[in-house]
Protein backbone atom coordinates (compact mmCIF):
# COMPACT_ATOMS: atom_id res chain seq x y z
CA UNK A 1 0.00 0.00 0.00
CA UNK A 2 1.41 3.48 -0.94
CA UNK A 3 0.19 6.91 1.25
CA UNK A 4 0.11 10.15 -0.10
CA UNK A 5 0.89 12.79 2.13
CA UNK A 6 0.53 16.42 1.13
CA UNK A 7 2.85 18.83 3.04
CA UNK A 8 3.46 22.75 2.53
CA UNK A 9 7.06 21.78 0.89
CA UNK A 10 5.86 19.10 -1.59
CA UNK A 11 4.20 15.81 -2.02
CA UNK A 12 5.34 13.05 -0.01
CA UNK A 13 4.87 9.23 -1.05
CA UNK A 14 5.81 6.42 1.64
CA UNK A 15 4.90 2.58 1.17
CA UNK A 16 3.39 0.80 4.17
CA UNK A 17 6.30 -1.62 5.10
CA UNK A 18 3.50 -3.68 7.68
CA UNK A 19 0.16 -3.41 6.80
CA UNK A 20 -1.33 -5.55 9.86
CA UNK A 21 -0.31 -2.34 12.10
CA UNK A 22 -2.88 -0.64 10.73
CA UNK A 23 -5.67 -3.26 11.74
CA UNK A 24 -4.73 -1.52 15.34
CA UNK A 25 -6.25 1.63 14.72
CA UNK A 26 -5.77 2.40 18.65
CA UNK A 27 -2.53 1.11 19.22
CA UNK A 28 -1.36 2.79 16.44
CA UNK A 29 0.44 5.82 17.69
CA UNK A 30 2.51 3.11 19.66
CA UNK A 31 4.51 2.36 16.65
CA UNK A 32 5.15 5.73 15.80
CA UNK A 33 6.65 7.38 19.30
CA UNK A 34 9.62 7.83 17.70
CA UNK A 35 11.70 8.21 14.47
CA UNK A 36 13.51 4.62 14.81
CA UNK A 37 9.78 3.04 15.44
CA UNK A 38 8.24 4.93 12.79
CA UNK A 39 10.61 3.48 9.92
CA UNK A 40 9.61 0.03 10.17
CA UNK A 41 6.24 0.73 9.55
CA UNK A 42 6.21 3.40 6.78
CA UNK A 43 9.23 4.30 4.40
CA UNK A 44 9.65 7.30 2.20
CA UNK A 45 9.68 6.03 -1.58
CA UNK A 46 9.46 9.80 -2.90
CA UNK A 47 9.38 13.32 -2.65
CA UNK A 48 8.31 16.26 -5.05
CA UNK A 49 9.43 19.84 -3.63
CA UNK A 50 7.26 22.85 -4.85
CA UNK A 51 9.64 25.61 -6.44
CA UNK A 52 8.25 28.29 -5.01
CA UNK A 53 5.08 29.89 -2.77
CA UNK A 54 2.51 30.39 -6.29
CA UNK A 55 3.03 26.69 -6.99
CA UNK A 56 2.17 25.48 -3.80
CA UNK A 57 -0.47 28.00 -3.60
CA UNK A 58 -1.82 26.54 -6.71
CA UNK A 59 -1.48 22.84 -5.02
CA UNK A 60 -3.30 23.88 -1.77
CA UNK A 61 -6.22 25.52 -4.06
CA UNK A 62 -6.55 22.14 -6.22
CA UNK A 63 -6.77 20.01 -3.16
CA UNK A 64 -9.00 22.14 -1.79
CA UNK A 65 -11.53 22.23 -4.55
CA UNK A 66 -10.76 18.67 -4.91
CA UNK A 67 -9.12 19.00 -8.16
CA UNK A 68 -5.69 17.58 -9.54
CA UNK A 69 -2.63 20.01 -9.91
CA UNK A 70 0.15 19.30 -12.44
CA UNK A 71 2.43 19.04 -9.56
CA UNK A 72 0.08 15.60 -8.11
CA UNK A 73 -0.52 14.94 -11.59
CA UNK A 74 3.19 14.38 -12.54
CA UNK A 75 3.87 12.69 -9.52
CA UNK A 76 0.85 9.96 -9.55
CA UNK A 77 2.30 9.37 -12.91
CA UNK A 78 5.83 8.95 -12.08
CA UNK A 79 5.46 6.77 -9.47
CA UNK A 80 2.22 5.24 -8.65
CA UNK A 81 1.51 4.50 -12.30
CA UNK A 82 4.85 2.05 -11.87
CA UNK A 83 3.04 0.24 -8.99
CA UNK A 84 -0.67 0.10 -10.32
CA UNK A 85 -1.79 -2.78 -8.45
CA UNK A 86 -0.86 -1.08 -4.94
CA UNK A 87 -3.61 0.66 -2.82
CA UNK A 88 -3.62 4.80 -2.77
CA UNK A 89 -4.60 5.45 0.69
CA UNK A 90 -5.41 9.66 0.30
CA UNK A 91 -7.27 12.00 3.14
CA UNK A 92 -9.47 13.17 1.28
CA UNK A 93 -12.51 10.80 -0.68
CA UNK A 94 -13.26 14.04 -2.65
CA UNK A 95 -9.77 13.82 -4.51
CA UNK A 96 -9.65 10.00 -4.72
CA UNK A 97 -12.51 9.81 -6.79
CA UNK A 98 -10.91 12.00 -9.06
CA UNK A 99 -7.48 10.34 -9.36
CA UNK A 100 -9.60 6.82 -9.74
CA UNK A 101 -11.74 8.54 -12.40
CA UNK A 102 -8.40 9.91 -14.22
CA UNK A 103 -5.74 8.01 -13.29
CA UNK A 104 -7.67 4.85 -13.33
CA UNK A 105 -5.62 4.24 -9.36
CA UNK A 106 -7.12 2.41 -6.79
CA UNK A 107 -7.63 4.83 -4.05
CA UNK A 108 -8.57 3.96 0.05
CA UNK A 109 -9.88 6.03 2.45
CA UNK A 110 -11.08 5.00 6.15
CA UNK A 111 -10.34 5.83 9.75
CA UNK A 112 -7.06 4.10 9.84
CA UNK A 113 -5.65 5.67 7.38
CA UNK A 114 -6.96 9.02 8.51
CA UNK A 115 -4.87 7.45 11.93
CA UNK A 116 -1.88 7.07 10.24
CA UNK A 117 -1.88 10.04 8.32
CA UNK A 118 -1.72 12.08 11.59
CA UNK A 119 1.13 9.48 13.02
CA UNK A 120 3.31 10.58 9.86
CA UNK A 121 2.82 14.06 10.47
CA UNK A 122 4.02 13.66 14.50
CA UNK A 123 7.26 12.09 12.72
CA UNK A 124 7.56 14.11 9.93
CA UNK A 125 11.10 15.35 10.71
CA UNK A 126 12.66 11.69 10.54
CA UNK A 127 10.64 10.54 7.86
CA UNK A 128 11.51 13.12 5.12
CA UNK A 129 15.09 13.35 4.75
CA UNK A 130 16.88 16.13 3.62
CA UNK A 131 14.20 18.62 4.41
CA UNK A 132 15.24 21.02 8.11
CA UNK A 133 12.56 21.91 10.69
CA UNK A 134 12.99 25.81 10.04
CA UNK A 135 12.47 25.30 6.32
CA UNK A 136 9.14 23.45 6.33
CA UNK A 137 8.04 25.51 9.41
CA UNK A 138 9.36 28.61 7.08
CA UNK A 139 7.00 27.30 3.98
CA UNK A 140 3.63 26.48 5.65
CA UNK A 141 3.60 29.88 7.55
CA UNK A 142 3.90 31.52 3.43
CA UNK A 143 1.39 28.91 2.39
CA UNK A 144 -1.18 30.07 4.49
CA UNK A 145 -0.71 33.44 4.73
CA UNK A 146 -1.07 32.74 0.79
CA UNK A 147 -4.09 30.33 0.77
CA UNK A 148 -6.25 32.94 3.33
CA UNK A 149 -5.49 35.93 0.75
CA UNK A 150 -6.42 33.81 -2.32
CA UNK A 151 -9.44 33.16 -0.52
CA UNK A 152 -10.47 36.64 1.20
CA UNK A 153 -10.05 37.73 -2.42
CA UNK A 154 -11.99 35.32 -4.47
CA UNK A 155 -14.90 34.84 -1.82
CA UNK A 156 -18.07 35.56 -3.26
CA UNK A 157 -19.33 36.70 0.56
CA UNK A 158 -16.52 39.78 0.67
CA UNK A 159 -16.96 41.38 -2.96
CA UNK A 160 -20.33 42.94 -1.92
CA UNK A 161 -18.67 44.17 1.23
CA UNK A 162 -17.74 47.47 -0.04
CA UNK A 163 -21.71 48.21 -1.03
CA UNK A 164 -22.57 47.50 2.24
CA UNK A 165 -19.87 49.44 3.77
CA UNK A 166 -20.78 52.29 1.45
CA UNK A 167 -24.50 52.53 1.76
CA UNK A 168 -23.67 52.83 5.57
CA UNK A 169 -21.50 55.54 4.98
CA UNK A 170 -24.01 57.34 2.49
CA UNK A 171 -26.78 57.39 5.11
CA UNK A 172 -24.38 58.96 7.92
CA UNK A 173 -23.25 61.66 5.21
CA UNK A 174 -26.66 61.98 4.68
CA UNK A 175 -27.20 62.70 8.22
CA UNK A 176 -24.54 64.87 8.57
CA UNK A 177 -25.18 66.60 5.93
CA UNK A 178 -28.71 67.75 7.12
CA UNK A 179 -27.26 68.92 11.07
CA UNK A 180 -25.03 70.74 9.67
CA UNK A 181 -27.06 72.21 7.43
CA UNK A 182 -29.51 73.15 9.91
CA UNK A 183 -27.39 74.69 11.76
CA UNK A 184 -25.56 76.76 9.53
CA UNK A 185 -29.14 78.19 8.50
CA UNK A 186 -29.65 79.01 12.05
CA UNK A 187 -26.57 80.43 12.96
CA UNK A 188 -26.25 82.40 9.86
CA UNK A 189 -29.86 83.31 10.06
CA UNK A 190 -29.04 85.46 13.13
CA UNK A 191 -27.60 88.40 11.09
CA UNK A 192 -29.04 87.74 7.46
CA UNK A 193 -32.54 86.18 8.57
CA UNK A 194 -33.79 87.32 4.88
CA UNK A 195 -31.22 84.74 2.90
CA UNK A 196 -32.63 81.78 4.01
CA UNK A 197 -36.40 82.07 2.61
CA UNK A 198 -34.74 83.73 -0.68
CA UNK A 199 -32.11 80.81 -1.41
CA UNK A 200 -33.47 77.74 -1.19
CA UNK A 201 -31.07 74.98 -2.22
CA UNK A 202 -28.86 74.15 0.27
CA UNK A 203 -25.32 73.89 -2.00
CA UNK A 204 -25.65 77.30 -3.27
CA UNK A 205 -27.03 78.98 0.34
CA UNK A 206 -23.33 77.45 1.88
CA UNK A 207 -21.54 79.12 -1.12
CA UNK A 208 -22.93 82.36 -1.11
CA UNK A 209 -22.67 82.99 2.77
CA UNK A 210 -18.79 81.73 2.30
CA UNK A 211 -18.66 84.12 -0.34
CA UNK A 212 -20.20 87.40 0.64
CA UNK A 213 -19.16 87.04 4.41
CA UNK A 214 -21.40 90.58 6.04
CA UNK A 215 -24.40 91.15 4.47
CA UNK A 216 -23.07 94.76 3.87
CA UNK A 217 -20.72 92.85 1.25
CA UNK A 218 -23.57 91.99 -0.88
CA UNK A 219 -23.75 95.06 -2.68
CA UNK A 220 -20.42 94.75 -4.03
CA UNK A 221 -19.86 90.76 -4.60
CA UNK A 222 -20.50 89.35 -7.84
CA UNK A 223 -22.96 85.94 -7.12
CA UNK A 224 -23.75 85.74 -10.96
CA UNK A 225 -21.36 82.36 -10.98
CA UNK A 226 -23.52 80.69 -7.95
CA UNK A 227 -26.95 82.27 -8.59
CA UNK A 228 -29.32 83.24 -11.05
CA UNK A 229 -29.93 86.92 -11.57
CA UNK A 230 -33.73 86.84 -10.36
CA UNK A 231 -32.48 85.45 -7.49
CA UNK A 232 -29.18 87.56 -6.99
CA UNK A 233 -31.22 90.94 -7.59
CA UNK A 234 -33.40 89.71 -4.68
CA UNK A 235 -30.75 88.93 -2.04
CA UNK A 236 -29.05 92.39 -2.90
CA UNK A 237 -32.34 93.72 -2.56
CA UNK A 238 -32.82 91.84 0.83
CA UNK A 239 -29.51 93.02 2.37
CA UNK A 240 -30.87 96.40 2.32
CA UNK A 241 -33.45 96.12 4.35
CA UNK A 242 -32.26 93.06 6.73
CA UNK A 243 -33.76 93.03 10.26
CA UNK A 244 -30.66 91.02 11.50
CA UNK A 245 -28.31 91.87 14.07
CA UNK A 246 -24.71 92.63 13.59
CA UNK A 247 -21.70 90.19 14.50
CA UNK A 248 -18.20 90.12 14.65
CA UNK A 249 -15.90 89.12 12.07
CA UNK A 250 -14.64 85.97 14.27
CA UNK A 251 -18.48 84.73 13.89
CA UNK A 252 -18.13 85.63 10.26
CA UNK A 253 -15.27 83.33 10.09
CA UNK A 254 -16.41 80.52 11.89
CA UNK A 255 -19.48 80.06 10.20
CA UNK A 256 -17.72 79.82 6.70
CA UNK A 257 -15.73 77.44 7.92
CA UNK A 258 -18.39 75.16 8.19
CA UNK A 259 -19.29 76.59 4.99
CA UNK A 260 -16.65 74.88 3.58
CA UNK A 261 -17.11 71.49 6.00
CA UNK A 262 -20.57 70.80 4.14
CA UNK A 263 -18.89 71.35 0.61
CA UNK A 264 -16.62 69.10 1.35
CA UNK A 265 -18.95 66.55 2.59
CA UNK A 266 -21.46 67.36 -0.56
CA UNK A 267 -18.94 66.35 -2.87
CA UNK A 268 -17.49 63.88 -1.14
CA UNK A 269 -21.00 62.47 -1.42
CA UNK A 270 -21.15 62.80 -4.65
CA UNK A 271 -17.96 61.18 -5.61
CA UNK A 272 -19.14 58.22 -3.25
CA UNK A 273 -22.51 58.12 -4.91
CA UNK A 274 -21.02 57.42 -8.41
CA UNK A 275 -18.62 54.89 -6.98
CA UNK A 276 -21.67 52.93 -5.61
CA UNK A 277 -23.79 53.29 -8.46
CA UNK A 278 -20.31 51.33 -10.65
CA UNK A 279 -20.08 48.79 -7.85
CA UNK A 280 -23.51 47.83 -8.07
CA UNK A 281 -23.52 48.05 -11.74
CA UNK A 282 -20.60 45.36 -11.60
CA UNK A 283 -22.11 43.19 -8.78
CA UNK A 284 -25.70 43.34 -9.35
CA UNK A 285 -26.89 44.42 -12.49
CA UNK A 286 -30.13 42.79 -12.95
CA UNK A 287 -31.33 44.08 -9.27
CA UNK A 288 -30.08 47.53 -10.22
CA UNK A 289 -32.18 48.00 -12.73
CA UNK A 290 -35.17 46.54 -11.63
CA UNK A 291 -34.85 48.52 -8.40
CA UNK A 292 -32.16 50.73 -8.44
CA UNK A 293 -28.90 51.45 -7.13
CA UNK A 294 -29.36 52.73 -3.47
CA UNK A 295 -32.62 50.77 -2.94
CA UNK A 296 -30.45 47.23 -4.28
CA UNK A 297 -27.27 48.06 -2.00
CA UNK A 298 -29.41 48.96 0.81
CA UNK A 299 -31.93 45.41 0.71
CA UNK A 300 -27.90 43.59 0.43
CA UNK A 301 -27.08 46.07 3.54
CA UNK A 302 -30.13 44.69 5.36
CA UNK A 303 -29.30 41.04 4.47
CA UNK A 304 -25.67 40.76 5.19
CA UNK A 305 -24.35 39.67 1.78
CA UNK A 306 -25.31 39.25 -2.08
CA UNK A 307 -25.80 35.52 -1.04
CA UNK A 308 -27.39 35.92 2.18
CA UNK A 309 -30.09 37.91 -0.02
CA UNK A 310 -30.11 35.19 -2.55
CA UNK A 311 -31.64 32.79 -0.21
CA UNK A 312 -34.92 34.76 0.98
CA UNK A 313 -38.11 34.20 -1.13
CA UNK A 314 -39.78 36.97 -2.95
CA UNK A 315 -42.34 37.40 0.48
CA UNK A 316 -39.04 38.21 3.07
CA UNK A 317 -37.41 40.39 0.13
CA UNK A 318 -41.10 42.52 -0.25
CA UNK A 319 -40.80 43.29 3.22
CA UNK A 320 -37.59 43.46 4.21
CA UNK A 321 -36.82 46.53 6.14
CA UNK A 322 -40.52 46.13 7.82
CA UNK A 323 -39.85 43.99 10.71
CA UNK A 324 -41.14 45.77 13.50
CA UNK A 325 -44.17 46.45 11.87
CA UNK A 326 -44.49 42.76 11.09
CA UNK A 327 -44.20 41.19 14.34
CA UNK A 328 -46.36 44.46 15.63
CA UNK A 329 -49.26 43.58 13.16
CA UNK A 330 -48.61 39.68 14.02
CA UNK A 331 -49.07 40.29 17.56
CA UNK A 332 -52.25 42.55 17.52
CA UNK A 333 -53.80 40.10 14.37
CA UNK A 334 -53.92 43.35 12.47
CA UNK A 335 -52.75 43.53 8.55
CA UNK A 336 -49.52 42.86 7.55
CA UNK A 337 -47.13 45.60 5.79
CA UNK A 338 -47.20 45.54 2.19
CA UNK A 339 -43.97 46.53 1.37
CA UNK A 340 -40.53 47.49 3.11
CA UNK A 341 -36.91 48.75 1.83
CA UNK A 342 -38.85 48.10 -1.80
CA UNK A 343 -41.16 50.66 -1.30
CA UNK A 344 -38.56 53.53 -2.39
CA UNK A 345 -38.17 52.24 -5.78
CA UNK A 346 -39.22 53.93 -8.67
CA UNK A 347 -41.61 51.49 -9.95
CA UNK A 348 -43.44 51.60 -6.76
CA UNK A 349 -43.31 55.42 -6.12
CA UNK A 350 -45.30 55.97 -9.48
CA UNK A 351 -47.95 54.18 -8.63
CA UNK A 352 -51.36 55.17 -7.44
CA UNK A 353 -52.24 54.67 -3.62
CA UNK A 354 -54.53 51.45 -3.93
CA UNK A 355 -52.11 49.56 -6.35
CA UNK A 356 -49.23 49.51 -4.61
CA UNK A 357 -49.58 46.59 -2.83
CA UNK A 358 -49.45 45.15 -6.53
CA UNK A 359 -46.73 46.47 -7.99
CA UNK A 360 -44.76 46.02 -4.79
CA UNK A 361 -45.44 41.87 -4.61
CA UNK A 362 -45.10 41.42 -8.43
CA UNK A 363 -41.88 43.89 -8.32
CA UNK A 364 -40.19 41.67 -5.18
CA UNK A 365 -41.15 38.54 -7.37
CA UNK A 366 -38.56 39.64 -10.35
CA UNK A 367 -35.88 41.07 -8.02
CA UNK A 368 -35.86 37.92 -6.37
CA UNK A 369 -35.08 36.23 -9.56
CA UNK A 370 -32.65 39.36 -10.54
CA UNK A 371 -30.96 38.84 -7.06
CA UNK A 372 -30.49 35.10 -8.01
CA UNK A 373 -29.46 35.07 -11.07
CA UNK A 374 -26.55 38.19 -10.03
CA UNK A 375 -25.51 35.86 -7.18
CA UNK A 376 -25.27 32.16 -8.77
CA UNK A 377 -25.36 33.52 -12.73
CA UNK A 378 -21.99 33.38 -14.76
CA UNK A 379 -23.11 36.44 -16.47
CA UNK A 380 -22.91 39.44 -15.86
CA UNK A 381 -25.21 41.57 -18.26
CA UNK A 382 -28.46 43.14 -17.65
CA UNK A 383 -30.80 42.24 -19.99
CA UNK A 384 -32.90 39.69 -17.72
CA UNK A 385 -33.10 42.69 -15.23
CA UNK A 386 -34.30 44.78 -18.27
CA UNK A 387 -37.03 42.72 -19.88
CA UNK A 388 -38.49 42.03 -16.36
CA UNK A 389 -38.61 45.80 -16.01
CA UNK A 390 -40.33 46.10 -19.01
CA UNK A 391 -43.11 43.69 -18.25
CA UNK A 392 -43.48 45.27 -14.86
CA UNK A 393 -43.65 48.56 -16.23
CA UNK A 394 -46.45 46.88 -19.01
CA UNK A 395 -48.60 45.69 -16.33
CA UNK A 396 -48.23 49.17 -14.42
CA UNK A 397 -49.99 50.74 -16.98
CA UNK A 398 -52.63 47.82 -17.58
CA UNK A 399 -53.50 48.56 -13.98
CA UNK A 400 -53.28 52.29 -14.04
CA UNK A 401 -55.86 52.26 -17.27
CA UNK A 402 -58.15 49.48 -15.60
CA UNK A 403 -57.24 47.64 -18.72
CA UNK A 404 -59.47 44.24 -17.96
CA UNK A 405 -60.57 43.85 -21.33
CA UNK A 406 -63.54 41.69 -22.79
CA UNK A 407 -62.95 38.57 -24.29
CA UNK A 408 -66.32 38.72 -26.77
CA UNK A 409 -66.59 41.66 -28.76
CA UNK A 410 -64.61 44.04 -30.80
CA UNK A 411 -61.61 43.43 -27.50
CA UNK A 412 -61.20 47.54 -27.62
CA UNK A 413 -63.82 48.51 -24.78
CA UNK A 414 -63.33 48.40 -21.21
CA UNK A 415 -64.99 45.89 -19.34
CA UNK A 416 -67.27 47.62 -16.85
CA UNK A 417 -66.92 45.91 -13.75
CA UNK A 418 -70.08 47.41 -11.55
CA UNK A 419 -69.97 47.34 -7.64
CA UNK A 420 -72.24 44.27 -6.86
CA UNK A 421 -75.15 44.95 -4.78
CA UNK A 422 -77.14 41.84 -3.29
CA UNK A 423 -81.15 42.92 -3.40
CA UNK A 424 -83.07 41.10 -1.48
CA UNK A 425 -86.84 40.66 -2.45
CA UNK A 426 -89.65 39.31 0.16
CA UNK A 427 -92.39 38.38 -1.22
CA UNK A 428 -95.49 37.86 0.29
CA UNK A 429 -99.02 35.59 -1.07
CA UNK A 430 -101.72 37.41 -2.76
CA UNK A 431 -105.11 36.31 -2.01
CA UNK A 432 -107.03 38.14 -5.01
CA UNK A 433 -106.24 35.04 -7.06
CA UNK A 434 -108.16 32.96 -4.94
CA UNK A 435 -111.51 34.21 -5.72
CA UNK A 436 -113.74 34.89 -9.05
CA UNK A 437 -115.10 38.14 -7.61
CA UNK A 438 -114.16 41.53 -9.14
CA UNK A 439 -111.00 42.13 -7.14
CA UNK A 440 -112.37 46.22 -6.15
CA UNK A 441 -113.56 46.59 -3.34
CA UNK A 442 -116.54 48.51 -1.18
CA UNK A 443 -114.31 50.24 0.86
CA UNK A 444 -112.69 51.87 -2.11
CA UNK A 445 -116.26 52.81 -3.37
CA UNK A 446 -116.99 53.75 -0.76
CA UNK A 447 -114.15 56.72 0.08
CA UNK A 448 -114.61 57.45 -3.64
CA UNK A 449 -118.55 58.37 -3.25
CA UNK A 450 -116.80 60.55 -0.12
CA UNK A 451 -114.92 62.39 -2.22
CA UNK A 452 -117.62 63.02 -4.44
CA UNK A 453 -120.07 64.24 -1.59
CA UNK A 454 -117.37 66.03 0.32
CA UNK A 455 -116.60 68.17 -3.24
CA UNK A 456 -120.76 68.77 -3.71
CA UNK A 457 -121.35 69.78 -0.40
CA UNK A 458 -119.97 72.03 2.03
CA UNK A 459 -119.19 70.09 5.75
CA UNK A 460 -120.65 71.57 8.73
CA UNK A 461 -119.07 72.15 12.01
CA UNK A 462 -120.32 69.60 14.28
CA UNK A 463 -119.86 69.94 18.31
CA UNK A 464 -118.08 67.32 20.52
CA UNK A 465 -119.91 65.38 23.17
CA UNK A 466 -119.03 63.38 26.02
CA UNK A 467 -118.09 59.80 24.87
CA UNK A 468 -120.41 57.26 26.94
CA UNK A 469 -119.07 54.14 28.19
CA UNK A 470 -120.94 51.95 25.83
CA UNK A 471 -121.01 53.22 22.22
CA UNK A 472 -122.09 51.00 19.43
CA UNK A 473 -120.34 52.32 16.30
CA UNK A 474 -120.60 50.32 12.83
CA UNK A 475 -117.52 50.29 10.50
CA UNK A 476 -119.52 51.97 7.94
CA UNK A 477 -120.56 54.85 10.52
CA UNK A 478 -117.18 55.63 10.85
CA UNK A 479 -115.77 56.29 7.81
CA UNK A 480 -119.04 58.94 7.16
CA UNK A 481 -118.29 60.48 10.16
CA UNK A 482 -114.42 60.90 9.62
CA UNK A 483 -115.39 62.13 6.15
CA UNK A 484 -117.84 65.02 8.03
CA UNK A 485 -115.55 65.84 11.10
CA UNK A 486 -112.21 65.09 9.22
CA UNK A 487 -110.84 63.93 12.71
CA UNK A 488 -108.05 61.38 13.37
CA UNK A 489 -109.16 60.23 16.22
CA UNK A 490 -112.92 59.02 15.14
CA UNK A 491 -111.03 57.34 12.11
CA UNK A 492 -109.46 54.76 15.14
CA UNK A 493 -112.71 53.34 15.99
CA UNK A 494 -112.96 51.08 12.96
CA UNK A 495 -110.77 48.70 14.16
CA UNK A 496 -113.20 47.64 16.94
CA UNK A 497 -114.83 44.28 17.09
CA UNK A 498 -118.36 43.44 15.13
CA UNK A 499 -120.28 42.93 18.77
CA UNK A 500 -120.47 46.28 18.80
CA UNK A 501 -122.89 46.46 15.94
CA UNK A 502 -125.44 44.55 18.11
CA UNK A 503 -125.60 46.99 20.92
CA UNK A 504 -129.13 48.51 21.17
CA UNK A 505 -129.76 51.92 20.01
CA UNK A 506 -131.49 53.03 23.19
CA UNK A 507 -128.06 53.98 24.91
CA UNK A 508 -127.91 57.24 22.40
CA UNK A 509 -129.53 59.72 24.49
CA UNK A 510 -128.03 62.82 23.74
CA UNK A 511 -129.49 65.07 21.21
CA UNK A 512 -126.59 65.87 19.03
CA UNK A 513 -125.33 62.25 18.34
CA UNK A 514 -129.17 61.84 17.56
CA UNK A 515 -128.36 64.55 14.73
CA UNK A 516 -125.35 63.33 13.40
CA UNK A 517 -126.47 59.63 13.10
CA UNK A 518 -130.02 60.74 11.43
CA UNK A 519 -127.71 62.35 8.81
CA UNK A 520 -125.38 59.41 8.71
CA UNK A 521 -128.01 57.27 8.54
CA UNK A 522 -129.48 59.57 4.99
CA UNK A 523 -126.33 59.28 3.65
CA UNK A 524 -126.37 56.18 3.98
CA UNK A 525 -129.15 54.86 2.36
CA UNK A 526 -128.05 57.16 -0.44
CA UNK A 527 -124.11 55.57 -0.68
CA UNK A 528 -126.14 52.05 -1.01
CA UNK A 529 -128.70 52.70 -3.88
CA UNK A 530 -125.22 54.04 -5.72
CA UNK A 531 -123.52 50.70 -5.02
CA UNK A 532 -126.39 48.66 -5.90
CA UNK A 533 -126.75 50.21 -9.36
CA UNK A 534 -122.72 50.26 -10.06
CA UNK A 535 -122.83 46.41 -9.35
CA UNK A 536 -126.13 46.53 -11.39
CA UNK A 537 -124.05 48.19 -13.91
CA UNK A 538 -121.13 45.80 -13.78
Amino acid sequence: MLVLFETAAGYAIFKVLDESKLQQVDSLYKDFETPEKANKVVKLKHFEKFQDTTEALAAATAIVEGKIGKTLKKVLKKVVAKEAHEQLAISDAKLGGVIKEKLDVSCIHSPAVAELMRCIRSQMEGLITGLPFREISAMSLGLAHSLSRYKLKFSPDKVDTMIVQAISLLDDLDKELNNYIMRCREWYGWHFPELGKVITDNLAYCKTVRKIGDRTNVAGSDLSDILPEEIEAEVKLAAEISMGTEVSEQDIGNISHLCDQVIEITEYRAQLYDYLKNRMMAIAPNLTVMVGELVGARLISHAGSLLNLAKHPASTVQILGAEKALFRALKTRKDTPKYGLIYHASLVGQTTPKNKGKISRMLAAKAALAIRYDALGEDTNAEMGAENRAKLEARLRQLEEKGIRRISGTGKAMAKADKYQHKSEVRMYDPSGDSTIPSTSKKRKFEEVEEEEAAEEPVTPVVKAKKPKTEPVTEEAEETSAAAEETPKKKKKKKKDKKAEDAPEELKEEEEELVVTESSEKKKKKKKKKIKEEEEED
